[in-house]
């Protein structure tokens, strides 16, 4: 990692100033284990925060100018902060304005702002580097303003910014993971009622790979939206016969009975959003006790049902879930991001992990592509490290 904050102060020439406070943030990538399909604002998650992150660095200017470093790509962009919008022609920049406008909202006393940032998550494998970049900018104007925040309010507040900003849907879940997370933990998560719950990961002999299959992602927004429309017609479907109900308040054996009349590729992917809030329950108490066998096989039985019934693997992600599952040292493997392609997780002992890793020559051979394969470990959430 660069180091952002001499980094910060050159760009700026600050270097001789240091009467000139610069705060420095990180905030963390993370995984979504399982719960990273349907909607937004429904369901639940098993999720934890890995050790790759984005670090921020800020200070206040005199003039209303606001000045953007991206350290990694040597690229500059500026705005003005009565000018805080979203432009397609800023790219990352655009991530970093919702922290500002969420301060401006709040009434703080915002003049010119010089940024830098630079960072180690991969990027475009739904590990979140783009909300990494929000949490940590605003984490930095959050103790540069010594603004008094909640988490939880500061978690709603920066979603709700960044949707009017970009006009798309994010989940709540991405901002609660880097502001709630600890190293070694997992998190339980219900969006619908913002709790979370620290759950221990018993993985100290096993290593986390991350494998990018770097299958081309095309169309993939639509497929997504068709889906998010099935389970939408489902629940709406469920809804007639209980009131306000959301899926958590429905069991499988109730959508047999409700939704056999209701046409198969919504009934299955229906299915597939209500049996995964269970497993998710049923994972979070496999860990509590200690039962990686238990947790494996549902880990396993989610990819299966996230390939079946919601319909989102292909036979490239469905391989190396599936080489995996043939080593007996591994305690689960799994798609995680939207689908069509992307990255799959595994947990495996570490004495195999080479031996897993080995397995890419196979599937670059038999697929053509060449996969990009990360460890990582689970990690704390958002911090100040300097100011």
């Amino acid at each position: 990692m660069l180091d952002i904050g001499r980094i910060h102060r050159n760009e700026y020439e600050l270097d001789n100033n240091r009467s000139t406070p610069v705060v420095i943030a990180e905030a963390p990538g993370r995984i979504h284990f399982m719960g990273d399909q349907g909607e937004a604002d429904e369901g639940f998650f098993l999720s934890a925060a890995i050790d790759k992150s984005i670090h921020v660095a800020v200070n206040m200017r005199k003039d209303n100018s606001i000045r953007f470093f991206a350290a990694d790509l040597g690229e500059r962009k500026r705005s003005t902060i009565s000018n805080i919008k979203y432009r397609r022609e800023d790219r990352w920049a655009n991530y970093i304005k919702p922290a500002i406008a969420l301060f401006i909202e709040l009434g703080y006393p915002l003049k010119g702002l010089n940024f830098s940032f630079c960072g180690d998550i991969p990027q475009h494998i739904s590990l979140a580097s783009s909300t990494a970049i929000e949490v940590a900018a605003a984490t930095a104007l959050r103790s540069l303003l010594k603004a008094q925040i909640t988490d939880i309010d500061f978690a709603e507040r920066l979603k709700a910014m960044h949707e009017t900003m970009f006009g798309s849907q994010v989940s709540l879940a991405d901002y609660l993971v880097c502001l709630f997370a600890r190293k070694d933990q997992f998190l339980y998560i219900d969006i619908s009622t913002n709790e979370v719950k620290l759950v221990k990961a018993p993985f100290a002999r096993f290593k986390f790979i991350i494998v990018d299959s770097r299958v081309p992602r095309m169309g993939v927004e639509s497929e997504i939206a068709l889906r998010r429309g099935d389970i939408l017609k489902g629940l709406t479907f469920l809804s007639k016969k209980r009131e306000g109900a959301g899926f958590k308040d429905f069991a499988p054996n109730d959508l047999i009975e409700a939704l056999g009349h209701f046409p198969e590729q919504i009934r299955r992917r229906t299915m597939h959003i209500v049996e995964e809030i269970y497993r998710i329950n049923d994972a979070v108490a496999a860990l509590e006790r200690n039962d990686l066998a238990s947790f494996a096989k549902i880990i396993y039985h989610s990819h299966e049902s996230l390939r079946d019934l919601y319909e989102v693997s292909c036979p490239e992600i469905d391989w190396l879930v599936k080489r995996a599952q043939e080593f007996e040292g591994a305690a689960g493997a799994r798609m995680t991001g939207q689908g069509f392609g992307g990255c799959t997780y595994t947990i495996i002992r570490r004495e195999l992990a080479e031996d897993y890793k080995s397995r890419m020559e196979e599937y670059e051979r038999i697929f053509g592509f060449h996969p990009s394969v990360y460890e990582v470990k689970l990690a704390t959430r958002a911090r100040v490290i300097s100011k």
